[in-house]
């Protein structure tokens, strides 16, 4: 839930910086891309395009680092996303304009997913949830049939509900201190880089 809300917090800096793209939700701006197209409207389509192309290239290079070592795969990723959104913090005080670092901060994203394995049906530390949100409302309906654990439903919502706490911190501490914010969720995913060392070194 914790990784969940920093991309969350990610997500919605990204959002409000790019007024009106998405660092994490593909989905958003694969919409923005086809309206664009429709529109004649270029610039939005190449740039929708080029964060969807980094989410991609991001998840790809996550997974390989996850899965290039079995004991230390998930620090070596964690590590990996410190350095994306410290590199998209870095390059924004530079004065690089959002339509560059932000890239940066995409691919970061994508790489995230693979931090984490999936738990039964729930993926944690991901940062779309919209999948997530289906199941819970599939859990919930189930389980008033009794087919299933009656507050199964209830560890999917919990998910969305870090992502909805992440956004909304994250839009709040933009509002306040602009792309410096970027520096709490840096810090978190590089005390889950620690923390997959530390574990990495005790297996």
């Amino acid at each position: 839930m914790v990784l969940t809300a920093a991309a969350g917090f990610i997500d919605a800096v990204g959002f409000v910086e790019l007024g009106g793209f998405f660092i994490s939700f593909m989905s958003g701006n694969t919409t923005h891309g086809g309206a664009a197209l429709v529109e004649g409207a270029w610039g939005v389509f190449g740039f929708s395009l080029s964060l969807v192309a980094l989410f991609f290239l991001g998840s790809i290079s996550g997974t390989l680092l996850a899965t290039s070592n079995a004991r230390w795969g998930p620090a070596i990723v964690s590590f990996g996303v410190t350095l994306g959104v410290a590199a998209t913090l870095v390059l924004s005080l530079r004065g690089w304009p959002p339509s560059q670092s932000m890239l940066v901060l995409a691919a970061a994203a994508g790489a995230q997913n693979a931090i984490l394995p999936m738990r039964g049906a729930v993926r944690l530390g991901a940062t779309f949830v919209t999948g997530t949100l289906y199941v819970a409302g599939q859990d919930l309906a189930l389980a008033l049939k009794g087919k299933v654990p009656p507050w199964r439903w209830t560890q999917h919502l919990a998910v969305w509900l870090g992502l909805l706490g992440g956004a909304t911190l994250g839009a709040l501490l933009y509002r306040f201190s602009g792309m410096v914010a970027l520096a709490l969720p840096a810090a978190i995913y590089a005390a889950f880089a620690l923390g997959h060392l530390w574990a990495a070194r005790k297996g």
